[in-house]
């Protein structure tokens, strides 16, 4: 393939904003499918939590032919929480698809993502999409893309950008409103004019810089990644250069180049093609794949620094190992590890004890979603509450500082400023479009917004919506106030009964249903006063020989709070663990013990 008929270009945009599904109609019109296939939706997301959640975790590529042109795409996540990711893909890319929703405009990840994508110098082609929206509003929304590139100091050349009208789930694009185009021939012509074709930075190496990792039961590990100089053909030998200045000799086995959603076998691709090579065991993302003679590494990836952080830890409740099939800390270790390799965002670091880690991420979200994966794969552990990570400059605690951005009818201003306000978040801006929905933006310590998110919701009665952004790291601002309720915590082993159950509902919220198995310090619902209360949850009723009528009518139970693994993390305190299993979700106290467990201070 000559280089000069080469165009890679990444997605970016916020969360829902059509990505996916704009890749969907580039793959059918380009005559990827066979006319018999089966078309999957949104099939770039191809994890399962990715189908179920209607989100992108993981960045991934595919390529589609265009005339004599191949266009390599790169669908990245629309969440800050997977910021790594669009770090690491805009390293393969020459240029960006901005994509903005044509009714609520640009929002806090659009901002995150085109930074990124600014600072590396690259160019950017706007799409509006969703233009069939009844609350859609393209003149001002192109107006906003406009007032956000001068914010983000974007160069003359990169404010002079190319913008183009979509529907996604239509497979249509055009140059004006008015245009009567019926596919996205527009879109495509756009991409070869404006992205330029990839040039080699040096003609005496091969650089190849490796972005993502991958594994095939076959070939074992694959490293996918964009030539940068020089060719690269099988059977060839090469080095890869490591982090520290390290040299590993090895041979490319296999090499494949991406053609529609396939890897198909090459004898040797050149600069500009994005690659995956088989036979090079222990790499690395960020290390570059170079020649043995005259080796040229090329700087790695450089990703912001995590910001929260949750201890994993073994199992060790009375139902431990009943239900997953990994549960000791060798294989917990040994998961952890793996997802370190392919994913660049996360740290994981040792503790004291030999059995609990420190895992340290972007947010709550990338997190959950981790444990969520060690969940379907059949791993039993423990973790505790989300804490954010602190440091010290020149003898001053700081903490991480996030942008809100809230988005919500206008009779709830007041509820959400003083939500926010315990919070000690402070509001930098409020516009009001005149459509009866306001948009607020806050800077709010980030261990503020943990757990904040579901009280939102219940506040706003579930019509706002809440996206959140890392800012910076400033000054610790003091103590903040936890839940305001206590725990209902099971005094001793057994399973629950209605007759118990009927009893407790009226001191709070409960979270399990009768006939399921508990045990002494297992949290079986929310206290609605601060204190914990040690309840007995198995009691039977006694019965006599004496009939009354009325004492026998059937007990009806106000249906139970099912948590999800995100509401359980938001929802328990410092003393509190969730236990995560293949099967359930339980919360606990660290101490079982009712007698060993220290009484909470009111």
């Amino acid at each position: 393939m000559e280089t000069s008929k080469i165009r890679n270009i990444a997605i970016i945009a916020h969360v829902d904003h059509g990505k996916t599904t704009l890749v969907d109609a580039m793959l059918k019109q380009a005559g990827t499918y066979r006319d018999n296939e089966t078309i999957v939706e949104r099939v770039m997301d191809s994890m399962d939590l990715e189908r179920e959640r209607g989100i992108t975790i993981m960045a991934k590529n595919t390529s589609v032919r265009y005339g004599e042109y191949k266009i390599n795409i790169v669908d990245t996540p629309g969440h800050a929480d997977f910021g790594g990711e669009v770090e690491r893909v805009l390293k393969m890319v020459d240029g960006v698809m901005l994509l903005v929703d044509a009714a609520e405009g640009c929002l806090p990840q659009t901002r995150f993502v085109l930074r990124k994508a600014l600072e590396a110098r690259l160019p950017a082609i706007a799409v509006v999409n969703k233009i069939d929206r009844q609350d859609s509003r393209p003149e001002e929304v192109v107006n906003e893309i406009y007032e956000l590139f001068m914010d983000l100091d974007a160069t003359d050349e990169q404010i002079d950008f190319p913008i183009l009208y979509a529907v996604s789930r239509e497979g249509v694009a055009k140059k004006t409103l008015e245009d009567s185009s019926t596919n996205l021939r527009p879109l495509f012509d756009q991409i070869i004019e404006t992205i330029p074709a990839p040039h080699a930075l040096r003609d005496d190496s091969l650089q190849l810089l490796v972005a993502n990792v991958d594994y095939n039961e076959y070939v074992g590990r694959l490293a996918i990644g964009r030539i940068f100089s020089g060719v690269i053909s099988k059977n060839q030998e090469i080095v890869i250069a490591g982090h520290e200045g390290d040299v590993k000799k090895t041979r490319v086995k296999e090499l494949y180049v991406f053609e529609g959603l396939k890897r198909e076998l090459a004898e040797s691709a050149a600069v500009g093609e994005i690659v995956a090579l088989a036979g090079v065991e222990d790499i690395n993302i960020g290390e570059t794949i170079t020649t043995p003679d005259n080796p040229k590494p090329l700087p790695s990836i450089a990703v912001d620094e995590p910001t929260i952080a949750m201890i994993f830890s073994v199992n060790n409740s009375p139902f431990a190992g009943t239900e997953g099939q990994f549960v000791t800390s060798r294989q917990i270790k040994e998961r952890l590890d793996r997802e370190v390799l392919g994913n660049v965002a996360i740290r994981v670091e040792e503790t004291a004890s030999p059995d609990q880690f420190k895992v340290s991420g972007r947010g709550e979200l990338q997190l959950a979603i981790l444990i969520e994966m060690m969940r379907r794969e059949g791993y039993e552990l423990q973790v505790s509450k989300p804490e954010v990570i602190t440091r010290r400059v020149n003898g001053e605690l700081q903490e991480p500082i996030e942008q809100v951005v809230v988005d919500c009818p206008e009779e709830f201003i007041g509820v959400v400023t003083e939500a926010m306000g315990r919070r000690k978040g402070q509001m930098t801006k409020m516009v009001n479009h005149g459509t009866g929905r306001v948009r607020m933006e806050f800077e709010t310590p980030s261990r503020g917004l943990i757990g904040f998110r579901g009280e939102f919701l219940t506040e706003t009665k579930g019509t706002g919506l809440l996206n959140t952004l890392f800012m910076r790291f400033d000054k610790w601002m003091g103590e903040m106030k936890g839940r305001g309720t206590g725990s209902l915590v099971a005094d001793r082993m057994g399973e629950s009964t209605t007759y118990a159950l009927f009893n407790l509902q009226e001191r709070g919220s409960l979270f399990v249903r009768p006939n399921t198995k508990v045990y002494e310090g297992m949290i079986i619902g929310e206290n609605a006063r601060a204190v914990d209360l040690d309840v007995n949850g198995i009691k039977e009723k006694k019965l006599t020989n004496m009939r009354a009528s009325g004492s026998d009518e059937a007990m009806r139970l106000v249906p139970v709070k099912d948590l999800s693994l995100e509401e359980a993390l938001e929802f328990i305190s410092d003393d509190e663990l969730v236990e995560v299993t293949p099967k359930s979700i339980r919360l606990r106290k660290r101490v079982l013990k009712a007698n060993e467990r220290p009484k909470k201070e009111n």
